[in-house]
């Protein structure tokens, strides 16, 4: 195990961005991704769980849902696996935020504050782009000018980002190669030189946890390890189920077909061997209705 968490598990990613004493590292973090458009001072954390839409998202989407000194609210999750419609659900989600501040009575004018999603993907969107980042906006399309600024969503695919310590030229760069490289780290990079590497350092560091935590975060990482080993599986089925299909649709339907296979394989070996069906859920993507038919 390495010296620092892994901050692509659910555990992982909430010590470092998700609690009171890691706040000022998410604050830092959200303005120099913002830098020159807002100047956040203070965020308060609010009860993410209100964001789900369905048991099934606690595999899909580690959120941190909170809210800007101005009234602004941030979404900021951690997404370790593609789905056909994640742009959608990244939409759904801001749009939902937007939407649970209505206010009921005829008084209500329709004011309401900006809601922005800031999402890591652990993996490439060819249609999102073929850039590390990517932020959207609702623009106008003929003068290419903003309409609104109501949603906002960035979009960051963490393996596009290819730069080496001595590249990064801010925070924001910095920070996004000690996420992307913090398992395989022996020592926290700048910490002679901004205070927010120290105490990332300090919440990082697996020796560090107490006993509980270390043991929550233990299990977060097995169900990591578990999740990816999963994906893996059923990319390589899929993969070449598709080619022996022939043909553009033969080669999607099959690795369609060959990820669903190898969840419901999966699904069974877990089942056999005690697993929780929550966990197993969580692991393979299947539903607790489809695992109760297995």
């Amino acid at each position: 195990m390495g010296k620092f968490i892994n901050p692509f598990t659910d555990m992982g990613f909430k010590l470092i961005f998700g609690q009171e004493v890691s706040k000022p590292i998410l604050i830092e973090f959200l303005n120099s991704l913002l830098k020159g458009e807002r100047r956040i001072k203070d965020l308060k954390f609010l009860d993410n769980y209100q964001m789900r839409t369905s048991d099934e998202d606690r595999s899909l989407i580690y959120d941190i849902y909170c809210q800007q000194d101005n009234g602004e609210y941030i979404i900021v999750e951690m997404q370790n696996r593609s789905q056909p419609y994640f742009k959608n659900r990244s939409i759904f989600y801001a749009s939902r935020a937007v939407v649970r501040q209505g206010q009921k009575g005829p008084e209500w004018n329709y004011e309401y504050k900006a809601v922005y999603v800031i999402a890591f993907l652990n993996f490439e969107r060819k249609d999102i782009s073929d850039s590390f980042r990517c932020d959207v906006a609702l623009m106008d399309m003929e003068k290419n000018t903003l309409f609104s600024d109501k949603i906002r969503l960035v979009y960051l695919q963490l393996p596009l980002f290819r730069k080496e310590p001595d590249d990064c030229q801010n925070t924001f760069e910095r920070i996004i190669y000690v996420l992307k490289n913090m398992e395989i780290l022996e020592r926290m990079p700048w910490l002679a030189k901004d205070a927010v590497f120290q105490r990332l350092a300090s919440i990082a560091e697996v020796a560090a946890l107490s006993k509980d935590d270390r043991r929550k975060y233990d299990e977060s990482l097995r169900k990591y390890r578990d999740t990816i080993s999963v994906m893996e599986g059923q990319y390589q089925e899929g993969w070449e189920k598709g080619l022996a299909e022939g043909e553009a649709k033969g080669e999607e339907k099959g690795l369609a077909k060959g990820e669903r296979l190898k969840a419901i394989d999966s699904a069974r070996k877990m089942k056999s061997k005690g697993y929780a069906d929550e966990d197993i859920s969580d692991i393979t993507g299947l539903s607790m209705e489809e695992l109760a038919a297995l």
